[in-house]
């Protein structure tokens, strides 16, 4: 296990997040909030110091980097962030609790939106910059950004670094070079907040709420700046926030495809025509389930088509309260809270990539059951995909099947309803936000016991970061010396 290597890093990626956190200082500073900005200036002073003993203790790192070292760094990466992130709201008292303040910042994190805040209107404009800023840039990956600007080298660095950080199935290159392919994934990434910034602003939204509200949109993470979610805006700018809530549940190469000119090849695209197909129907079955619920259609096909979008795609913000829909509906959006959005996109939950190489699968074991000596390949968008893929796939399902009802058995302590525990480890483990029931778009997650938040935590990190990098901290083999 290359220690140092791994070490020098964590540095790289604690001064990052201190970055990171300059404008919310700023923001703190220009608004006069004291406290906010203790928070923030006692925190950069303990990453500082973090970082100094780090780069000290890790001079002259060797180079080798291998799979086990990239999976441990992105899990403990992502902890430590966590840790140290949730100080700002801690020491500024905004948010009571350092559990509390822990659950906040790992739901940002992870994209999740998943909050314990009563009201996030009494939140200062820093605090409230951080906070929708960690979806921002847990939406793509810290790492990720890392790999994309710095020139941080290392035999297989880049590689298994941006493997375990990336959400779905594989990770392929769009140019040679590792990490060339970061840098571009970043432009894009940045390009398309930019553009959500601008069409949210052209509909009347103040600037700061209109970044904030980008960030969540672009991450899938739906921490919004008012307490009633985006209900209270117009339909212009509800319906921006759903084209562009679709637009990045979408696998960021396809966009890349989009740039090079190469059109057939993102039409072709199998994940993606599902992607569609799933977001259209499920819109046509829910307005046709609710369509008494509302004044007039228009309405009702504004409403489906924005939490069916906020749930596939894990946002997780809000029009109305879903929770109240008929129970058609809302099974709707639990089938589509596991499906989740495409791979290689900033959404969460299984991937449409993944649930597609599992029926594929599943087909191929029932006509081989029937046809023994046949040889049936499975094949993704006219390719046939390695035994390896799948069986890394149905790992994943078997792990998500088991943390799933653990989690959901030690919450159940807490003594709430069955529904609410299960929607509760659903939107967290698939980083969605909302669920249903005492945790559906109009409350929130400050009821549950500390042991069910930090369990929750766990999940959410698990969800976000593919299960296995979080799995292997606690597996011996890890931690031997080859």
């Amino acid at each position: 296990m290359n220690y140092k290597m791994m070490g020098r890093f964590l540095a790289q990626i604690l001064a990052l997040e201190g970055i990171f956190m300059l404008p919310a200082l700023i923001i703190s500073l220009s608004c006069g909030d004291g406290m906010a900005v203790k928070g923030f200036l006692v925190t950069l002073g303990i990453l500082l110091a973090i970082v100094v003993v780090l780069s000290l203790a890790c001079r002259g790192a060797p180079s080798a980097f291998h799979a086990r070292e990239g999976l441990v760094c992105v899990g403990i990466s992502w902890i430590v962030l966590s840790l140290v992130g949730c100080l700002p709201f801690y020491i500024s008292r905004e948010i009571p609790g350092y559990i509390d303040c822990l659950f906040e910042i790992v739901s940002g994190f992870t994209t999740t939106g998943a909050s314990i805040v009563p009201s996030v209107e009494a939140l200062s404009k820093g605090i409230l910059y951080w906070r929708s800023f960690s979806h921002w840039v847990g939406g793509m990956g810290v790492l990720v950004f890392l790999l994309a600007f710095t020139g941080e080298k290392g035999q297989g660095f880049t590689m298994h670094l941006l493997r375990a950080e990336s959400p779905g199935p594989d990770v392929g290159k769009l140019v040679p070079k590792m990490r060339k392919t970061a840098s571009i994934l970043y432009m894009i990434y940045v390009g398309l907040t930019v553009l959500n910034i601008l069409f949210l602003a052209l509909g009347g939204m103040p600037l700061f709420e209109a970044v904030c509200t980008a960030f969540g949109t672009a991450g899938t993470g739906g921490f919004g700046v008012k307490n009633d979610s985006l209900a209270g805006y117009s339909p212009y700018l509800q319906n921006v926030t759903t084209v562009f809530m679709i637009l990045f549940g979408v696998n960021f190469s396809c966009y890349f495809l989009l740039l090079v000119r190469q059109w057939k090849s993102v039409f072709r695209d199998e994940e993606l025509r599902w992607y569609i197909g799933i977001i259209l129907g499920s819109i046509l079955l829910i307005t046709l389930n609710i369509r008494g619920l509302y004044d007039s259609l228009g309405e009702t096909l504004r409403h489906a088509a924005f939490q069916v979008s906020s749930i596939i795609t894990t946002t997780g913000f809000a029009t109305t309260d879903f929770d109240l829909w008929p129970s058609f509906s809302k099974t709707i959006l639990l089938c589509l809270m596991v499906v989740g959005a495409c791979a290689g996109s900033t959404g969460g939950g299984l991937k449409v990539a993944r649930v597609l190489l599992l029926l594929k699968g599943l087909r191929r074991n029932i006509r081989q059951m029937l046809q023994p000596r046949k040889v049936e390949l499975v094949r993704s968008n006219g390719r046939p995909v390695e035994q390896k893929v799948l069986d890394n796939t149905n790992a994943y399902l078997a792990a998500y099947v088991v943390i799933l009802f653990a989690v959901f058995a030690i919450i159940s302590l807490d003594g709430f309803s069955a529904g609410t525990n299960f929607s509760a480890v659903l939107c967290t483990f698939n980083n969605i936000g909302p669920g249903l029931e005492a945790v559906g778009p109009t409350c929130n997650f400050s009821q549950f016991g500390s042991l069910s938040k930090l369990v929750l935590c766990w999940a959410m990190l698990a969800g976000r970061l593919e299960i296995f990098p979080i799995l292997v901290l606690f597996s011996r083999d890890t931690w031997k010396r080859r």
